[in-house]
């Protein structure tokens, strides 16, 4: 049985752990990565690395139109994996695109983003969830404050902080578009949620999480300690943010006129595999929390431009 090194939602009151697990994981490949010591040193202080223009202007207008496509084809679905904004038939977020279409598979695997998880987890790794997320012009729902983290270890049973989430940006993020906002440092404490999960709780906070979020005070605790800092992931389309799956970050909605697309590549370490959800009740749905066929990835050098071609 492994053992719980993070409770959550087992109180009325919210509490405040110190991390357990390293932040950059050590092993005899660190130094072969595509990242440098200064790079390494700013994850593991921050919690997060921005690459702005990681994909070319010509990569990003293949990286749209696939976009597109997968908007296009979902439009009218009305399976669990497409989630639509609580207050409208715009939909939020496509889940599971890594193994639902071909082109967002490839991608997933692509040298630039894989090795550098490797390089930060300090193992080959797979991925545990993907997904797209839209956030329309004028209309576009915030994301709450909240850790990854405390969600996939409670409701999906991920043992240690061991992953990473990579964001490609496909449309420009802007301050007022609604991106994603980070709070420096704050994942180097794990903030104990108070309450109890409700059973199929994903069926709501899949629009908007009431359970498994941070307190008032808490929150302001993480920003003090940040020294009043809040980091938006602001940049071009084709730019890459990679963060870290404890630190406590959300957005706002949008009501300017630009849409904000992203698709999120959620790497596990090999190492780190799902076991029993830590709540005691049921595993979330596959399309969350990919527990079956698990294979190290193997970085492939993708021609993005000519999507049509085929990978082994």
């Amino acid at each position: 049985m492994v053992a719980d090194l993070y409770p959550s939602r087992v109180s009325e009151k919210a509490a405040i752990v110190k991390r357990q697990d390293p932040v950059v994981y050590k092993n005899p490949m660190q130094n072969e990565g595509p990242l440098g010591k200064e790079d390494l040193h700013f994850y593991e202080k921050n919690g997060y690395l921005m690459f702005k223009n990681l994909f070319s202007p010509e990569e990003v207008d293949v990286l749209r139109r696939e976009l597109a496509q997968v908007m296009d084809e979902n439009k009218h679905a009305e399976s669990a994996d497409v989630i639509r904004e609580p207050e409208s038939a715009e939909i939020r977020s496509v889940f599971d695109v890594h193994n639902n279409t071909d082109f967002f598979k490839r991608l997933s695997r692509n040298r630039r983003l894989v090795e550098v998880a490797n390089q930060l987890l300090g193992s080959q790794v797979y991925i545990t969830q993907s997904r797209i997320n839209f956030k329309p012009g004028f209309k576009g729902k915030e994301f709450y404050w909240h850790s990854d983290f405390e969600t996939w270890h409670v409701e999906d049973g991920m043992p240690n902080m061991r992953a990473v989430s990579c964001s490609i940006i496909l449309t420009d993020n802007y301050e007022h578009n609604g991106p994603l906002m980070l709070v420096p440092g704050s994942h180097n404490y794990y903030i104990s949620c108070p309450g109890k999960t409700p059973d199929n709780h994903f069926e709501q906070s899949l629009q908007k999480q009431q359970f498994g979020v941070p307190d008032h005070e808490s929150l302001k605790w993480l920003v003090d300690q940040a020294g009043g800092r809040i980091d938006t992931a602001t940049g071009p389309a084709g730019s890459v943010l990679f963060f870290e799956c404890n630190i406590m970050h959300g957005s706002g909605g949008n009501i300017s006129p630009f849409p904000r697309s992203n698709v999120f590549f959620v790497y596990n370490s090999i190492e780190n595999k799902l076991v029993k959800p830590f709540s005691g009740q049921s595993p979330r749905p596959e399309f969350l929390a990919n527990r079956t066929n698990i294979q190290p990835i193997e970085p492939m050098d993708q021609d993005i431009l000519n999507p049509i071609k085929q990978y082994t």
